[in-house]
């Protein structure tokens, strides 16, 4: 159902800035970047090109205007999946809370909460 710890979120004021900080101060590569929309980018940064694990770094503030109720002070945990779909079932099945599933320019995704209501995300890697 889960294969990996994928992605953690971390919700900054200056991408610009992070990214650099990231990769400048602490040796960090950039996995990825892309431009998803007029005023939102996505980068993707981890020590290495060979590590599974990223941190996502996201304007905090865009993410307030996007999912007004997500918590922002704190990283976000994104787990990975290659089939979206049966993880889906498989959790709603085992009565855990799940959100909606959503497709994105960036992947298919639902969020889901443990027993103490903490947030967490799994995507599909395909």
């Amino acid at each position: 159902m889960i294969n990996n710890i994928s992605k953690i979120t971390i919700y900054v004021e200056n991408q610009e800035a992070a990214k650099e900080f990231w990769v400048n101060k602490l040796k960090f590569v950039i996995k990825f970047e892309q431009q998803i929309g007029p005023n939102m980018k996505w980068i993707e940064v981890a020590p290495s090109m060979d590590s599974q694990t990223t941190f996502i770094i996201y304007d905090k503030n865009l993410m307030k205007v996007q999912n007004p109720n997500m918590n922002v002070e704190h990283p976000s945990i994104i787990l990975s999946t290659d089939d979206i779909d049966k993880a889906y079932s498989e959790m709603k099945n085992n009565s855990v809370e799940v959100g909606e599933l959503m497709t994105m320019p960036y992947g298919r995704m639902f969020s889901f909460k443990d027993l103490d209501k903490n947030d967490y995300m799994l995507r599909e890697d395909k």
